[in-house]
């Protein structure tokens, strides 16, 4: 195993801001909600473990969708990170680290932590698992009770480490951490707008267009600076910011991504990007933080600040349908029960005659258990899902069909053989995980297996934290459903209708984006190319942005309608 690599660097110590923060003569009187609470700049370290010579063989030259041995992660749109936020507490970096490892199923492929020690911001990222990353002696580097966290996922790259987060910088008033979730539309122009006024890059991440812009901002205090970059930003961002006294948490004015609040018994302030990793640290949930709102906490409370005007929200349905974890309150509602109903409706809406109802685990299993209870058909563990299989593996010297999803799934021939099967996702990106899912029931001795998903078809890319592929490689924008049903072997396929989502969602329905169904954007991007969420495969830059293959998607600027059979 290769060591870890370290760096390390400082900055000398400005004089500190002048006057004090004085909330009532710098803010405008905050339009949201906010919660009372009665309980000189620094230098900052940095260090890292790249535990890249660990990773074996990666599986490629992949050939024709139907031969491709695709992981099932492969084949699902995947949310870029996590985020989670600490103050108020001396155990500050063992409390992240958990609720990071609440948050890892948000991000595989890297995480990082900074604290806040005697004005000093400390800093270990890594890449790989939470678990990976730090043990006791990485978290008795961070000592402290202030601390924001990061999971993430991005496309490989050789040096990928540097875009692992959160961010440490230093600017001409202090320095300064962030961890950002999301995906900025108007990357490339602010971008090119900062090089132009001589900012240099060291990464290819959005987050660090909103250190430069606050470097360069003209507004005094801090927090102005903040708000003055924000209003920059196109696109979604649920960011954590910490100083050497502050944590700052901001969401964007149309709420894509998750950010919620919660509080410890001893009184310390918690954010993260969902319930579960405030429900594994014992800290109670409070509140979302508000579509376009600015929460302030320090030694004075806490201040919610409103950011801009904000519209109405356009939250990721997303989250709901695959993201979140069951037991997380997102948006919210529970996302075991919009689940669950997700089920119900299809078995409504697309009832079929069937012996039994599986899933396709893990992401499947509520909606299934929906599905069976209405439909009155037994559900059982058809296929069963190993938790031991990486994102890397060798492939076997002699070719065997499918033998990527056979590592992940192992369908019980007892459950499903003679018997006409209903077997239940969350969604179809290309379709080529679903046939080999197919494909291995009937081999196992289904007698019909009946394909039903808990998500209308997917037609259009994200432009805002969901990486997705292309239009042309969504299944769906290419073909009816009676066709993507041809192509996976199914005896019968339904998604989730439209309109049902809207009925089931009630008063709230008006509050999601659903650009990934109808390809109608909040946001629409002004740029011709918008950057795929997460890095570039080759991190570092020689010559203009142009110059990095794959490392955008066309913007949709005439997006395909969803058929009207589809409830659109």
């Amino acid at each position: 195993m290769a060591a870890p690599q370290t760096v390390s660097s400082s900055l000398s110590k400005p004089s500190p801001l002048s006057p004090p923060l004085n909330h009532t003569r710098f803010f405008p009187k905050p339009t949201l909600p906010c919660i009372p609470n009665n309980t000189p700049k620094p230098l900052f370290t940095l260090s890292s473990k790249n535990p890249l010579s660990d990773i074996i063989i990666s599986h490629k030259n992949q050939t024709s969708p139907q031969d491709n041995d695709v992981f099932i992660e492969d084949d699902k749109p995947r949310e870029e990170c996590g985020v989670v936020g600490i103050y108020g507490d001396s155990e500050a970096s063992r409390l992240c680290y958990l609720a990071l490892h609440a948050l890892q199923h948000r991000g595989q492929e890297g995480a990082g932590i900074v604290t806040v020690n005697n004005n000093i911001l400390q800093s270990i990222t890594g890449v790989g698992l939470v678990s990976d990353v730090f043990n006791e002696s990485k978290l008795d580097q961070l000592p402290g009770s202030l601390a924001i966290g990061h999971v993430r996922y991005s496309t490989a790259g050789q040096s990928m480490l540097k875009n692992v987060q959160p961010f440490v910088a230093g600017y001409r008033f202090g320095s300064v951490g962030v961890a950002h979730n999301g995906n900025l539309v108007n990357y490339r122009t602010l971008r090119a707008k900062l090089e132009e006024k001589g900012s240099i890059f060291n990464t290819t991440s959005d987050t660090e267009v909103v250190l430069h812009l606050i470097a360069t901002s003209k507004h005094r205090p801090f927090i102005l600076r903040i708000v003055d970059a924000c209003e920059k930003l196109e696109g979604a961002y649920s960011i954590v910011f910490v100083t050497e006294d502050k944590l700052v948490a901001v969401r964007d004015p149309f709420g894509f991504r998750p950010l919620v609040m919660g509080r410890r018994s001893n009184g310390a302030v918690v954010f993260a990007s969902e319930t579960c990793a405030l429900d594994l640290i014992e800290a109670t949930y409070e509140r979302e933080v508000f579509p376009g709102e600015v929460v302030v906490v320090d030694d004075n409370g806490i201040q919610s600040l409103c950011l801009m005007s904000h519209p109405q929200p356009k939250q990721c349905i997303f989250e709901h349908i695959y993201f979140a974890l069951p037991n997380s309150v997102v948006f919210g509602r529970s996302v075991y029960e919009s689940r669950r109903r997700f089920g119900e409706v299809l078995a409504t809406e697309s009832p079929v005659d069937c012996d039994v109802v599986i899933a396709v685990p893990d992401s499947g299993v509520v909606a299934a258990l929906g599905y069976a209870e209405k439909a009155g058909v037994p559900f059982q563990q058809g296929l069963i899902r190993s938790h031991y299989v990486g994102r890397t593996f060798i492939e076997p010297s002699q070719k065997i069909r499918d033998f990527g999803v056979k590592l992940k799934l192992s369908p019980v021939r007892a459950v499903l053989e003679g018997k006409r099967v209903v077997v239940v996702d969350d969604s179809i990106v290309r379709g080529t995980t679903s046939s080999k899912i197919v494909r291995l029931l009937k081999e196992a001795g289904a007698k019909e297996v009946h394909m039903r998903i808990a998500c209308p078809p997917i037609i259009g890319s994200c432009y805002y934290g969901v990486d997705t592929p292309s239009s042309e490689e969504l299944i769906s924008n290419r073909m009816s459903v009676e066709e993507i049903r041809d192509f996976i072997g199914s005896d019968s396929l339904a998604f989730l209708p439209m309109n049902s989502l809207h009925t089931m969602l009630g008063n709230n329905s008006p509050n999601f984006c659903y650009a990934c169904f109808s390809g109608k954007y909040p946001v629409e991007p002004r740029e011709l190319k918008v950057k795929r969420v997460g890095d570039f495969v080759d991190d570092g830059l020689n010559g203009s942005l142009e110059q990095i293959d794959g490392g955008w998607v066309q913007a949709n600027r005439n997006p395909k309608e969803v058929k009207a059979s589809t409830g659109a």
